[in-house]
Order: structure tokens, then sequence, then C-alpha cells
């Protein structure tokens, strides 16, 4: 055997930078655990102690690549010889991150590859190296527009067509795009879509009494007199948030629960209830407001962990101005008595399809089933809150979806039940709000690509003499 060949040295190894690893186990997490991307990064981050800018990296990799997720899959598909399925997870998540940086991040195409290739020989082996490298040559013979315009249908053409298209282009589910489709305003869908695909800036919200606008750091919201959006770094930082006098909360979040505060009452306005509390943003904002008027807010959360988000939301342990209780118990049988509350907050369990933006994951998590449980409850919920509150005070029902079965046909139900119960109209309850005509005439509905929130849904009903639960 030639001397060369006799003591030939191994190859080096390769190592995968810190940054891309972090967004490798991010979308692990994901995927086999349920993680929140939200959730997960921070403590990610923290255990392979990145630095800011490694940090921002990683997080921009793994959340940009979970919301595009459905389009750089066909990408994919389209360069590999095998159908996805048979392609092993690991490998794919690694491919997806590649795609990222190739079409949906200024990294250069030679580090793009070089660095993802590290990543696949780290976590999987030469083999797998070598074929990540392969398919993300190919990979680079388009641009994103470029392979949206090859493997997408045309968009002039029929229905079906331009849902497909709408779908690969923006990374939807097709059933979600058909629903979303139903719900938006004319010609809205595209930059219904596209708003879902851009990441929100961080908003805080000051509690009033407990903390001044003026404290925080960022730029006043449009429309909550109480928020601002934060101009960057890390909102724990701040000290009103630190403190618990000021929190993280989405404008759409603060506008229902100053919708449901601004709304008429006549007459005895003590009793505030939250049905579905968690995780306690809402509830907050609303102790806080009911204590300047002397009023309280019982929250009730039925799941434990969430209760304990909002028990912290609410100061802990110690019981602060407007606060009359926390309460662990099921919102369609909350242990009160009948007609006991002046105001209600029905902030129902939902797809959560109008906060795609905020929740990457959401999109893949959920499947048209989901409606099947969560509408039931919807109206369940709304039954109870109508049979808890008194003749003359009024309930908001609130969702962060725009979906019809969510909004119009729950609300519709209980109107068309025969209670005494009316709908009244809360669109002059948002001051500067403008283009968010719900579905029922009297509702309103928020749009993240038209106000720069959630797509929250709002319905204010008012209770007459003799209503019973129902729906």
């Amino acid at each position: 055997m030639p001397a060369s060949r006799k003591h030939r040295r191994p190859p080096p190894s390769r190592t995968a930078d810190p940054a891309r690893t972090a967004a490798l186990e991010v979308l692990r997490l994901v995927r086999t655990e349920e993680a929140y991307t939200n959730l997960v990064l921070p403590s990610v981050v923290a255990r392979l102690e990145l630095d800011t800018r490694d940090a921002a990296f990683a997080t921009e990799l793994a959340a940009g690549t979970i919301r595009r997720q459905g389009t750089y899959d066909v990408i994919l598909a389209a360069c590999i010889d095998r159908p996805l399925r048979r392609v092993e997870f690991g490998i794919l998540d690694i491919l997806r991150l590649g795609c990222h940086q190739l079409l949906g991040m200024r990294v250069p195409a030679h580090a793009a590859i070089s660095s993802t290739v590290d990543l696949a020989h780290a976590k999987a082996g030469r083999g797998a190296g070598g074929f990540v490298n392969a398919v993300l040559r190919a990979v680079t013979r388009r641009d994103l527009d470029a392979w949206i315009a090859e493997v997408a249908p045309q968009p002039s053409g029929s229905r079906d067509e331009r849902m497909e298209h709408l779908a690969i282009k923006h990374s939807h589910p097709r059933w979600v795009v058909d629903l979303l489709d139903a719900a938006a305003p004319d010609d809205d869908l595209d930059a219904l879509l596209a708003a879902d695909n851009v990441p929100p800036k961080v908003t805080l919200v000051a509690r009033p009494g407990r903390a001044e606008v003026a404290e925080l750091p960022g730029t006043p919201t449009l429309y909550s007199p109480y928020g601002v959006v934060l101009d960057g770094g890390d909102p724990a930082r701040v000290l009103a948030v630190a403190e618990g006098r000021a929190g993280v909360q989405d404008e759409g979040s603060q506008l229902v629960a100053l919708a449901l505060a601004s709304a008429p009452v006549e007459g005895a306005d003590k009793v505030w209830v939250d049905l579905c509390a968690g995780p306690g943003g809402k509830a907050a904002l609303l102790a806080a407001i009911a204590a300047e008027r002397g009023a309280g807010v019982l929250a009730i959360e039925q799941h434990l962990h969430r209760a304990g988000l909002v028990r912290r939301a609410l100061g802990g342990t110690g019981r602060l101005p407007g606060v009359l209780g926390l309460v662990s118990a099921d919102g369609t049988r909350p242990p009160l008595a009948a007609a006991s509350a002046d105001r209600v907050l029905v902030d129902a369990p939902c797809t959560g399809l109008g906060a795609l933006r905020r929740r990457p994951e959401a999109r893949w998590r959920r499947s048209p089933d989901d409606l099947l449980a969560l509408v039931p409850l919807q109206r369940r919920l709304l039954a109870s809150a109508l049979e808890l509150v008194r003749p003359g005070g009024v309930v908001l029902y609130a969702t962060c979806s725009p979906v019809r079965a969510e909004t119009f046909d729950v609300v519709s139900s209980v109107l068309g039940s025969g209670e005494a119960v009316a709908l009244e109209d809360v669109r002059p309850l948002l001051p500067g709000v403008t283009d968010a005509d719900g579905p029922l005439e009297g509702t309103a509905q928020l749009w993240p690509h038209r106000h720069g929130t959630d797509a929250m849904f709002l319905a204010l009903l008012r209770r007459g003499e003799g209503i019973t639960a129902g729906g």
C-alpha cells in the first residue's frame, strides 16, 4: 500500500455553527413535542449561549422556515427524485432551513449551502451532507418568485387554481386559504395571506393605574391609548414589564378588553368576569381599568397551566386592586350565580387562524376537524356568559379567528334562539378604527393587513329580561 494512503489522516470533522444548530433544534421541538416557536426559542438560545447577533439569526431562520414550510416543501419536491415522505424528518428539517436561507434571507448562496451541509454532516453524517448539498444546489437554479411560477398553478385560471396558487405562494394549507377566502373582504385575500408571513413587532401595554405609556420604549400604537410598539430588544428587560405593571399584548387584544370596558352599562357596574381568562393579558388590562372605577374582575380558567399564567398576569398571589379572584373552573359551567355579573368577556378558544403571523406553527397543526369541536364549545361558552350576565349587562364575544363558523355562525345562533338578547354596534367602541366591518351588522373584524393587529373578531351583546342559557 502506498505510504500516502497508509498514513492518510481521516477527513476533518464538520461542525455546525451555533445559530443554525439552534434553529434546527427549534424545528425538531416544534415537530416532535408540539412546542410553540416563540416559547421554545428563548430557552434554546439561552442553552446554547448565543450572542445577540446569533440569537436574532436563529430566530428569523427558525420562525421564517416554519412560516414558509409549505412553499419550501413544494420546491424541494421538485428537486428530489423521491417523495418527501421518504426523506427522513431530520434531513427534511435541514433542507427547509437551507431553502429559507437561499430563498427567504439575505445569506449568500455559497454560505447558505456550505453551512447547511456542515449542519447535515454534524447531525446526520457525511452521506446526508452530500444529499443536502445536491438538493440545495438544485434549489439555487431559481429565485423564490421563479420557483412559485414554476411549481404553482397559474393565478389567472379557475378559482381552484387561484386558491392553490395562493396556498403555495403564501405557504398556507389549502383548507385554510378556502376558509380565509370566505371571511376576507373582497380582493383582500392575497394581502391577508402575505401579512401572515410578516413577523409582527412586539407590542407592549401599560396597565392603567400601574404604569404610564411614557415609561415604555417604543412608538405609540395607532388605536389603543395604552400600547406601544417596541422598537427592538428584549421586552423582559423593560422595567415595567419585569415588575408586572405592563405586559406584552397585541393591540387587537388590547382593543377587545377596551371595547368591553367602554360599553355603556346602567346601574350597578362592579362585577366583571373573564370567562376564558388564560393566559391572562386581557384579564390584567381589564382589572387595571376596573380598579379605577371601583369595580373588579373575576378570572375563570379551566386549565391549570393557563390558570398559572393568569395568576402571574394578575400579580401573583397578592390581591391587586381590581382583582376579585381567580377560579379554576369550566367556563361553560361557572360556579357563579345567574345574572350576577355586569360585564362578561368570552375570549373563546378558537382555531387561532387570525394569529398565524404570531404563531407560525399553528397553520400546520390545525385541521378542518378542529371546528367540529370548537364551534359547539364556543356556543356553549357564549350561552353561559349570557346566563351569567344580569339584565342590562353586556357580553363581549371575541375570537382570534375570522372564520365565519367561529364568528357569524356562533353569534347568529344566539340571536336566532329566541332569547332576550340584542346585538349592539361594537364599532363605536373602537375609536379611530376604520374598515373593520364584521360579518354581522354591528360586529367588528380586525385584520393584520389593514390594522396591523391579529385578526380579532368582536361582537357586543346585551342581555334583556328573561334570558336563559341556550345555543
